[in-house]
C-alpha cells in the first residue's frame, strides 16, 4: 500500500485536464489533501468536484507570473496548509521547424515549460526546507531525454526541466526532500489531441492515422494513459520512494532508456 506523511497536502499545476487531473485524482483517492491551480477556472473546478474530502483549494494560477505564482501560493497554503507535495505540471507545446522558430515561440515555450517550474517550486520549496520534508515532482517529457525534429524550443524547456531537476535533488538531498522528473512519451491528452490536429491540417492525413502515427512512437503502439503518469508520480510522491531522487522516469513504453 503506498504511504505518506499525515495530513500531506499536495499542490498539482495545470491540473484541469489530462495528466494534471489525472494525478489530483490519484493523490485524493490514495487519502492526500489536494490544491489544484492552472489558468482555467472551469476546468479546474471540474476536477475539484472529483476529489470528494480530499479536495483542497482550487486557484487560477498563471504558473509564467511570478507576482500570481506568489500570491496563489500564499493563499492555498493559508486556506489549505502547507504544501508537504508539488507536482509541477503545467505546461504547453508548440511545433515549428527550427528556421521558423520566433523569439516569441522560443521565449514563450521556455517561459510555460520552464519557467513556470522554476517559479511555482521558488515559492514553496523554502517551506519544505523549513520542514525538513517534501516531494518535488516535475512533469517532463522524454522530450527531455531525447531530441524530435520540429520542437526544438519544446525540447530544449524539458531538457531544461531534467536538468533542474537534478541540480534541486543534489541541493536538497540532505533537508529531508526529493526531487525527482517523469517523463511521459506522447500520452493520451489534449496536448496529443493538438498535435494529431496539426498533423492532420499540415498533411490531410485522417484524425486517426495522424494518432496512430503518434502511437507509433511508443514501441508498445499506443498512447501512455494518463493514469499511467499519475500512478507513477503517486509513487514518487510517497514516503517508500524516499530513497528516490534527482531521476527522470520514462513512462514510454520502452521508446527511451535511461541509466
Amino acid at each position: 500500500m503506498t504511504r505518506f506523511w499525515p495530513n500531506a497536502h499536495a499542490l498539482v499545476t495545470g491540473a484541469g485536464s489530462g495528466i494534471g487531473a489525472a494525478t489530483a485524482i490519484a493523490l485524493a483517492k490514495a487519502g492526500v489533501r489536494v490544491s489544484i491551480a492552472g489558468r482555467r477556472i472551469d476546468a479546474l473546478k471540474a476536477t475539484a468536484a472529483l476529489l470528494g474530502e480530499h479536495a483542497g483549494v482550487a486557484v487560477s494560477i498563471d504558473a509564467t507570473d511570478e507576482a500570481a505564482v506568489t500570491k496563489g501560493v500564499a493563499q492555498i497554503e493559508a486556506e489549505a496548509g502547507p504544501i508537504d507535495i508539488l507536482v509541477n505540471n503545467a505546461g504547453k507545446a508548440a511545433s515549428a521547424p527550427f528556421d521558423k522558430t520566433s523569439a516569441a515561440l522560443w521565449a514563450d515555450m521556455l517561459a510555460s515549460n520552464l519557467s513556470s517550474v522554476f517559479l511555482v517550486t521558488h515559492a514553496v520549496l523554502p517551506g519544505m526546507a523549513q520542514r525538513g520534508r517534501g516531494r518535488v515532482i516535475n512533469v517532463a517529457s522524454t522530450a527531455g531525454l531525447t531530441g524530435y525534429a520540429y520542437v526544438s524550443a519544446y525540447v530544449a524547456a524539458k531538457h531544461g526541466v531534467v536538468g533542474l531537476t537534478r541540480s534541486l535533488a543534489l541541493e536538497y538531498a540532505r533537508r529531508g526532500i526529493t526531487v525527482n522528473a517523469v517523463c511521459p512519451g506522447y500520452t493520451d491528452t489534449p496536448l496529443v489531441a493538438d498535435a494529431a490536429a496539426n498533423i492532420v491540417a499540415k498533411t490531410g492525413r485522417s484524425e486517426q492515422e495522424a494518432r496512430a502515427a503518434l502511437a507509433k512512437v511508443n514501441p508498445m503502439q499506443r498512447l501512455v494513459t494518463p493514469e499511467e503518469v499519475a500512478d507513477t508520480i503517486l509513487w514518487l510522491a510517497s514516503e517508500g520512494a524516499s530513497s528516490i531522487n534527482g531521476q527522470a522516469v520514462a513512462v514510454a513504453g520502452g521508446e527511451v532508456f535511461t541509466g
